[in-house]
């Protein structure tokens, strides 16, 4: 598929995506030098039509864009590009330039830093210290949670069934790294399921 740059401006719109929540960041315009230096560096270039130049999102906070993953729509005129945020989006400050802040989507935020603990071997973490005393122990650690989820379920203290919630969920991510799997392998299942 070919880009189609505006015949005018030689511009495209570009939707910026955070890789692993989905959220959308902002929404920038690049031309064809933008998006070449785009996928050389894999950082996000955009055009800025203000300032009439090349703008590399960060160049001057250092809240880079990494890039991910990129996608032409169906008319081959806007790109959706998926990218790992190193910092606030927004010029404001804030996560999205649509001040988009839910905690919607943070389960896979939360995978991949139990995942980052894990693969980098920190030795001051809970979570790779359970992982490195082997799957029979992470196992037994779910099934703890879920006894104690269990029987807060049966008490009206919604907080304290809220934590035990919580504390399941993360010793599942855990359990479902160390086994290889991933959240999106779990929706797949369910999605089969739903049909």
């Amino acid at each position: 598929m070919t880009i189609q740059f505006d015949n005018n401006t030689g511009l495209i719109p570009v939707i910026i995506q955070d890789y692993l929540n989905l959220k959308v960041l902002m929404l920038g315009y690049m031309n064809q030098e933008a998006f070449d230096k785009t996928l050389e560096e894999k950082r996000v270039t955009f055009f800025s039509r203000s300032k009439n130049r090349l703008w590399t999102k960060g160049e001057t906070s250092g809240n880079f864009l990494e890039l991910v993953d990129w996608k032409l729509d169906c008319d081959q005129d806007t790109l959706l590009i998926k990218a790992k945020p190193l910092g606030p989006t927004c010029h404001n400050g804030t996560a999205t330039c649509f001040a988009e802040e839910s905690d919607q989507g943070f389960l896979y935020q939360l995978q991949q830093t139990i995942s980052d603990k894990i693969d980098s071997n920190d030795k001051n973490s809970y979570t790779n210290l359970l992982y490195k005393n082997g799957i029979s122990k992470v196992a037994q650690k779910v099934g703890e949670e879920a006894v104690e989820l269990v029987i807060e379920a049966k008490d009206y203290n919604d907080q304290l069934f809220l934590n035990e919630a919580a504390d399941l969920l993360y010793h599942y991510l855990i359990l479902l790294k160390a086994k290889g799997f991933t959240i999106e392998d779990v929706e797949t299942i369910l999605k089969s399921r739903s049909k």
